[in-house]
Order: structure tokens, then sequence, then C-alpha cells
């Protein structure tokens, strides 16, 4: 019932809408972006931010993510909760 579902972490929140005569949840929305710390990728390549190659990386929630090949384990990320896209390093 929730997009993003993958991305969500303890603390997040979340926008519900309910049915209030039957408390009914209709449906869940999370946020559009996310932080999420990388918990495993393959080692970094430095100085290789010319390609457009992706590598996965599994993040903190435990959902995988193709990332740059500049990235490294423990570097946290924004994505796109609607499509689990790549968005940039967060500094």
């Amino acid at each position: 019932m929730i997009t993003g579902a993958d991305f969500m972490k303890e603390g997040d929140i979340v926008e519900v809408v309910s049915d209030a005569s039957t408390e009914t949840v209709l449906f869940a929305e999370m946020p559009i972006k996310t932080q999420l710390k990388i918990t495993y990728t393959e080692p970094g390549v430095k100085g290789d931010t010319a390609t457009n190659t992706l590598k996965p990386a599994t993040v903190e929630t435990g959902a995988t993510v193709r990332v740059p090949l500049f990235i490294d384990t423990d570097e946290v990320i924004e994505v796109d909760t609607r499509d689990g896209s790549y968005q940039g390093r967060v500094r």
C-alpha cells in the first residue's frame, strides 16, 4: 500500500489517508526523497566520474540501489522513493 516501502526506515514520516467512518487506511505515501546509508557495495574507484556506469549498492533498509562507481560503503546517498533511483551523495 506504500510506494517506496523498501526505502522506509524507523522514524520516517509517512502521509496516510484513511476513511474516517471505518478507520480503514486507503493509501499511504512516503516522502519523494530520502537519505540512506550504504551498508555494502564493491570498493569505489576514485576519479571515475566521467562515465555513467552504475553498480549495485545495499542500503540500510536492505534495498538495492544502482549507484555510480565512485560511491563507497558507509556513504550517505539520496534516493528517489518513487523509482529507487540514486539522486546524489549527501555530504
